[in-house]
């Protein structure tokens, strides 16, 4: 598992550089090309058909490998559709699970299952959530079992076509963007950047302007944390300024969270690990450490053998409100051709 996690690892930082390596990835990479845009061709041709659900779905994904602010952005959704009276369901593949037919998470579903995204989500969105390969399977088997449910919002599967969908929502990270701007595996892109002219909405995370229509700044906000192994703790981010903070993160894109806690005016040593990775107690044992701070997303998987040092950080996403009347209009052109 670790030299599989240490590969990964290095490939990643081959996708933000240009280094001899890509002499020998960049073919690959441009069958890879060509397969993507050849499935998506015959989707458009009805050779490969999506399939409809009885209620709108929203998806929420990325182009890029990696980690980009998703699991806020669904969180912010759901949060937003619950507020105008609708009642979202969510649907997830559930990386970093081993969760292969459909399965209802709960708020105490084991991360090594379902992924450690979808059981954030599940005690963090107070919606129905679900997790399976078959994200069609799986949306249908919510939808049987919740009923109640006249919305759905896809964590992740913008490929995962045989999803039908009606609204597009890519998430992208201002600062890394879409690395060197290779296709897999020469880089990090799963699809060209021309797809982002035929989506929805694409909201980015820590943007400092916006550079095209349809686009919908997004910030992380947090400064809150609370003890793992006593929940009832609570700290400000006072109580950590002046000591030397371990920072843990094995997310998509590490680097954000150590800023964030920067930002805070923490002095913060850093412990990067590889996006869902499987940790253990050893992972969190520092000598001389006053703190182990980590996202909220780590703490799922943490939390059954952390001690007293162990905090983590949650965080909000704070999105242009623009995007919240662009997911109402889509909601009303479906109700209108469905009552038509």
């Amino acid at each position: 598992m670790a030299d599989k996690e240490n590969w990964a690892h290095w490939l990643e930082g081959q996708w933000y550089a240009y280094t001899p390596w890509h002499v020998l990835l960049w073919p690959i990479s441009v069958v890879f090309r060509a397969l993507v845009a050849l499935r998506r061709v015959f989707y458009h041709l009805g050779y490969f058909r999506s399939q409809r659900l009885p209620v709108p779905v929203i998806v929420v994904g990325n182009i890029t490998v990696g980690g980009a602010g998703k699991t806020p952005t669904v969180l912010w959704l759901v949060d937003y559709l619950k507020g105008q009276g609708r009642q979202p369901g969510i649907v997830s593949r559930g990386y970093g699970g081993g969760a292969f037919h459909p399965r209802l998470v709960t708020a105490l579903s084991n991360p090594e299952v379902v992924g450690d995204e979808p059981l954030l989500l599940a005690r963090r969105s107070g919606c129905p959530v679900w997790v399976g390969r078959d994200r069609v399977a799986t949306a249908q088997e919510l939808l049987r079992t919740h009923p109640e449910c006249d919305v759905l919002v896809s964590d992740d599967g913008l490929q995962h076509y045989r999803l039908g969908r009606d609204m597009e929502v890519v998430v992208m990270e201002y600062l890394r963007r879409f690395g060197n701007g290779f296709m897999l595996p020469a880089g990090p892109l799963r699809e060209p950047v021309g797809r982002l002219k035929s989506v929805d909405a694409v909201v980015v995370n820590g943007a400092a302007w916006l550079e095209g229509p349809n686009q919908f700044a997004m910030t992380l906000k947090g400064s809150t944390f609370r003890n793992l192994a006593e929940p009832e703790r609570y700290a400000s981010v006072e109580e950590f300024r002046g000591r030397r903070v371990h920072a843990v993160a094995g997310i998509g894109n590490p680097r954000r969270f150590f800023d964030h806690l920067r930002g805070l005016g923490l002095e913060v040593v850093e412990h990067p690990f590889p996006d869902h990775h499987v940790f253990t107690a050893g992972d969190l044992e520092f000598p001389g450490a006053e703190a182990v701070v980590m996202t909220e997303k780590d703490a799922v998987k943490c939390a059954p053998f952390a001690t007293p040092l162990c905090w983590m950080l949650p965080v909000e996403a704070e999105i242009d409100p623009a995007l919240g009347y662009k997911v109402l209009d889509t909601l009303r052109r479906y109700d209108g051709r469905k009552t038509a």
